[in-house]
């Protein structure tokens, strides 16, 4: 494995993970279960075995961009849309 492949990588699992953060606060704290399983479902593009398995079973490779593009989207979503330091707030005030 070359050195971009490994940093492409773990970028895309550390984004896969922190979507995972936030789908998670989405579906627990909040009004919006149902978008918070769309963030958790999405998640799953950024993992990296997952893409392999995608490209394997349908011949079709997820590109960087559509990857990038989806990033960027999720973020605007839950960041601006979706409200999640709102969320961040009165999840740190239940425990």
């Amino acid at each position: 494995m070359n050195s971009t492949s490994l940093f492409t990588n773990s970028i895309s699992w550390l984004f896969g993970i922190v979507v995972v953060a936030i789908g998670t606060i989405n579906v627990f704290w909040g009004n919006d279960p149902g978008f918070g399983i769309f963030l958790l479902l999405l998640s799953w593009v950024y993992a990296p075995p997952l893409a392999t398995l995608f490209r394997e079973k349908t011949g079709w490779p997820l590109p960087g961009a559509v990857k990038i593009v989806l990033g960027l989207f999720i973020l605007w979503a839950a960041l601006g849309v979706g409200e999640l330091f709102d969320k961040i707030e009165l999840m740190r005030g239940t425990f």
